[in-house]
């Protein structure tokens, strides 16, 4: 068949992939009809053909050990207890502080939901798997009803912006649109979607087939969610809204304080000063626990993952026995709008690093034609992580969390489970009732001999329980929701 050139872009998008050593996407382009044509160019055209070589060079790059900085030193951090003598700090200016930025409208919540349920063995997106250990409410009714409460206490509807994926973003949205947005205000909650990057073949580098008239793509990662407020116009609606600082949240985590003015009032206060972009740690139960650890070098804060931090300093103790390096990030973050823009209008733009995947990606054989189903891993996803902005803020500040706001719904059994999460619940529910006065049955082994659940809708944190009409007492293997 002969060649068309009807569409203008064919010949230089041609000439860039063959640049690249990509020429095998355009290998059933005559063959297809024109929608199909120019489906493929414009998915080509949105991969970014002339980044293609530089991508490859990294999908195919031989894992190697991260270079360690040699003034990498544990990052500074406002420990959970104000009074403590590490860093003594007044809760209640910033508690005051960061409520005033509320109630002047100038915060929103941001929450990351690209993901499907697919390691849940959940056919959705993560955000409608069931998480209250006792009603089932989705992820999403959870923040839901916590931007909800957070509202009504402040007297203001605040904002709630949604990252999707191309993968999940019509059942989102369509979600929402059953369940009355859970509640919400028209217009308080809004959706966008992230960026993709180009799925590669392990062994050659070169970018897989998912069809004939597409290539392979993957979501690009929570770190494109920088890229993605600014390019989808997100960050200008809320800027013109009078927003200035995001409360990052990931959807698995329904534990998460989604507003949390304490936390908001140190990132743009503590020394008089705003950060840019401010993170929660929790301290590490032991020195292989698989969370990423707070570090300063050169004199700013990053995040080095566990499986790069060598052994030595995984397990280095101070003088009183605790981990040096024991701040492990949950992924809860306070991010300002302007330092997001500045990212993104730097000449030139950003880029964060890449991480590689592998996985197994089934294909059609650029050759033959053929599907391609793999029995092993295949493929290399490329992705990003929000947190390796950090190094690039002026400024950050950490705030030391407790476990409880950490129960995230990751695998479909073991560790970051839905039973895992469930018995967080309860234990952190079972704390606030016996605060407040209520006796909650325990077992042998010390744990709550029942199943919690305690709405945001009537408590955000264990002082909103006192006064409140509730049991006396919780019985033995009962199942609760407050």
């Amino acid at each position: 068949m002969t060649r068309t050139t009807a569409d203008p872009r064919l010949d230089a998008i041609r000439r860039t992939l063959e640049r690249a050593g990509q020429g095998h996407l355009l290998a059933f382009y005559d063959a297809l009809d024109g929608p199909a044509r120019a489906r493929l160019l414009a998915a080509i055209d949105s991969i970014e053909p002339a980044r293609l070589a530089d991508l490859a060079r990294v999908a195919i790059g031989a894992d190697s050990a991260a270079t360690i900085p040699d003034d990498l030193a544990p990052a500074p951090y406002y420990p959970r207890d104000p009074a403590s003598p590490v860093r003594p700090w007044d809760r209640d200016r910033f508690r005051a502080a960061g409520e005033a930025i509320i109630r002047a409208g100038q915060a929103a919540v941001f929450t990351v939901a690209g993901g499907q349920g697919t390691r849940l063995g959940f056919d959705g997106p993560k955000g409608c798997h069931p998480a209250g250990p006792v009603t089932g409410k989705p992820l999403f009714q959870v923040l839901a009803e916590q931007v909800r409460a957070a509202s009504a206490r402040f007297g203001v509807a605040i904002p709630w912006r949604i990252m999707t994926s191309p993968l999940n973003h019509d059942a989102t949205t369509a979600f929402f649109d059953t369940h009355g947005s859970f509640g919400l205000a028209p217009g308080q909650v809004g959706f966008f979607r992230q960026g993709v990057l180009p799925t590669f073949d392990a062994r050659t580098g070169k970018v897989l087939l998912a069809d004939k008239d597409a290539p392979a793509t993957n979501p690009d990662g929570h770190g494109g969610s920088l890229r993605a407020l600014h390019r989808s116009g997100a960050l200008d609606e809320l800027a013109g809204l009078g927003v200035e600082h995001l409360f990052y949240t990931q959807i698995d985590n329904p534990l998460v304080r989604a507003v949390d003015p304490i936390f908001l009032g140190l990132h743009a206060r503590a020394d008089d000063s705003s950060a840019e972009m401010s993170s929660k740690m929790i301290a590490k139960a032991d020195p292989a626990e698989k969370v990423g650890v707070f570090c300063t070098a050169g004199g700013r804060l990053r995040i080095i993952e566990y499986s790069d931090l060598p052994p030595a300093l995984a397990e280095a103790r101070d003088d009183t026995g605790e981990l040096r390096f024991k701040a492990g990030s949950p992924a809860i973050h306070v991010i300002a709008l302007g330092f997001i823009r500045r990212l993104n209008e730097a000449p030139g733009g950003f880029a964060l690093p890449l991480h590689r995947a592998l996985k197994r990606v089934p294909h059609v054989d650029p050759t033959t034609g053929e599907r391609v189903d793999p029995a092993e891993p295949n493929a290399v996803k490329l992705e990003t992580f929000v947190f390796d902005a950090l190094p690039m803020c002026e400024r950050s500040v950490v705030l030391e969390t407790d476990r409880f706001e950490f129960a995230p719904i990751k695998n479909a059994t073991g560790a970051d489970s839905p039973e895992t999460c469930a018995r967080l619940q309860t234990a952190r529910n079972a704390a606030w009732l016996e605060a407040a006065g209520v006796r909650v049955p325990r077992n042998k082994a010390g744990e709550p001999d029942c199943v919690i659940e305690i709405s945001p809708l009537t408590a955000l944190e264990a002082d909103d329980l006192a006064g409140r009409d509730l049991p006396a007492a919780i019985e033995p293997g009962a199942r609760v929701a407050l």
